[in-house]
Formats: structure tokens, C-alpha cells, sequence
């Protein structure tokens, strides 16, 4: 059973960066894709961002394309998104997830089996 613990989140300034990070526990992350999904208040959680075993594939939502950056250090168990100039409508709860590596974005949720609890991002304007 892998248990994901995500930190990082907070209030931040239109324009300014935040940096998320999700670490694992129970077992690692070895032949795991990891991903971030997002969910704002009254939407669907959606598709952020995706990173294949051992970090050479990676895969973004166009919306955040060119400003965020998934890496991953599997030496730490630790999956990290890089978010620079953040937006207000970048405003939402941050998932950080394991499983398989996403075929499709659209429906990128199915393809994750454990799930942290979130870790709220709000940008002011």
C-alpha cells in the first residue's frame, strides 16, 4: 500500500512560484508513474501534470504547459511540481498521485490508483 503526503501548497501572488511536493511511504515508487491532478471548488478534478519510471517521459496539461515542471527523485520517494507564473484560475487543491502512465489526459484519473489528501494552492490577484 503506498500512502502520498503532499506540502508545499499556500497563498501566493499572481505571477510567483510555488513549489509542491509529494512523498511516498509503505513502499516506494519503483515502476510507478506518478501525476498531479488539481480541483477547483464547484469543478472536476483535472489533469496537471504526469512523470513515467525512472523520470525520462513527462506529460502536461496544456493550460500549464511552459510553466510547470513534474521532476521526480526516486531516491527520496518524492515527486516535486515546480509552479512559476501562477495564475488565479491556477487556484485549486493539488493531488499528487501513483500509477500507470497516462495514455490520454482526458481521462488521466483512471489510470492512478493511490491518491494523496491534497494540499490547497491560492493565487491572489
Amino acid at each position: 500500500q503506498v500512502q502520498l503526503v503532499e506540502s508545499g501548497g499556500g497563498l501566493v501572488q499572481a505571477g510567483g512560484s510555488l513549489r509542491l511536493a509529494c512523498a511516498a511511504s509503505g513502499r516506494t515508487f519503483t515502476n510507478y508513474a506518478l501525476g498531479w491532478f488539481r480541483q477547483a471548488p464547484g469543478k472536476e478534478r483535472e489533469f496537471v501534470a504526469a512523470i513515467g519510471w525512472p523520470g525520462f517521459n513527462t506529460a502536461y496539461a496544456d493550460s500549464v504547459k511552459g510553466r510547470f515542471t513534474i521532476s521526480r527523485d526516486n531516491a527520496k520517494n518524492t515527486v516535486y511540481l515546480q509552479m512559476n507564473s501562477l495564475k488565479p484560475e491556477d487556484t485549486a487543491v493539488y493531488y499528487c498521485a501513483a500509477g500507470r502512465y497516462p495514455r490520454s489526459s482526458t481521462d488521466a484519473t483512471r489510470y492512478f490508483d493511490y491518491w494523496g489528501q491534497g494540499t490547497q494552492v491560492t493565487v491572489s490577484s
